[in-house]
């Protein structure tokens, strides 16, 4: 009697996507790997975020890892085995101008290491809530490149020019209260809730009016990009948007009627 091989287990997911209500919770599945962020797995990330982005009863997206990693960094196993046209032609830092796409408000929930890539994925997002575990770090010099997926320029803007200097010139990593500080982060929690407390806060933000929401986001991003006029410009277009929607109208009178608004993101 000939005996066959039991058939190899489906490998884990790359991610896993939840759903709590009106916030979509995206999962990076790499443990082993520290969630080091290989093709696959921003490919997956990407994926689950326009899937959740495309849902109208999605209002806020958490973006998290594991309690020991949000993500250690590109997957160099992966890079050094890439050539430099392979690199420029891949679209693999591209990725990350797909999640900057993503309309719905977008929070990182960081716990343990956050580093290279991952920070440059953390700082995309909208906002960062940090367990008081998480470490930051942009680290790529010790390698011979530097951060590409906007480490140098996000960072920049978030901490200023000498703390960006000093991580990345030197690999310096800052922990979460002095990320915190520096304005890298929202919100340190507790080890233990860094994602029940990142959820928490996404169905705050799910609970007020989606296309405000939406609006504030480019608003405030445009801030760091452009001159204060130009940005008050910018605001003033946004709230006379904003102010003729549907929602506007409901928002207004269910605060005058001291009632809860009924959103129709319309």
């Amino acid at each position: 009697m000939t005996s066959h091989p039991a058939p190899a287990a489906p490998p884990e997911p790359l991610t896993r996507r939840e759903r709590h209500g009106a916030v979509g919770v995206v999962l990076l599945n790499r443990p082993r790997q520290l969630n080091a962020l290989s093709d696959g797995l921003m490919r997956a990330v990407v994926t689950d975020l326009q899937a959740l982005d495309a849902d109208p009863e999605v209002r806020c997206i958490v973006l998290g890892g594991s309690e020991r990693a949000f993500a250690a960094g590109a997957d160099i196993a992966q890079m050094a085995q890439t050539t430099a046209m392979q690199f420029a032609f891949s679209g693999r830092v591209e990725q990350w101008d797909a999640i900057r796409r993503v309309a719905t408000p977008l929070v990182a929930a960081v716990s343990g290491f956050c580093l290279g890539g991952g920070c440059e994925l953390a700082m995309a997002c909208d906002l960062v809530v940090a367990s008081e575990s998480a470490v930051f770090g942009q680290p790529e010099t010790g390698v011979g490149i530097i951060p590409g997926a906007g480490g140098t320029q996000r960072l920049t803007r978030a901490i200023g020019k000498a703390k960006a200097m000093d991580m990345v010139l030197t690999g310096r990593t800052l922990g979460a209260r002095e990320a915190e500080r520096a304005g890298l982060v929202a919100r340190v929690v507790a080890r233990e809730a860094w994602l029940t407390e990142a959820i928490l806060l996404g169905e705050e933000i799910a609970r007020r009016a989606p296309i405000a929401q939406r609006l504030a986001v480019d608003a405030v991003d445009a801030a760091a990009e452009t001159s204060l006029s130009s940005g008050l410009d910018l605001e003033r277009k946004m709230l006379y948007l904003a102010f003729a929607s549907d929602d506007a109208r409901e928002g207004l009178s269910a605060f005058v009627d001291k009632r809860e608004p009924q959103w129709q993101s319309k």
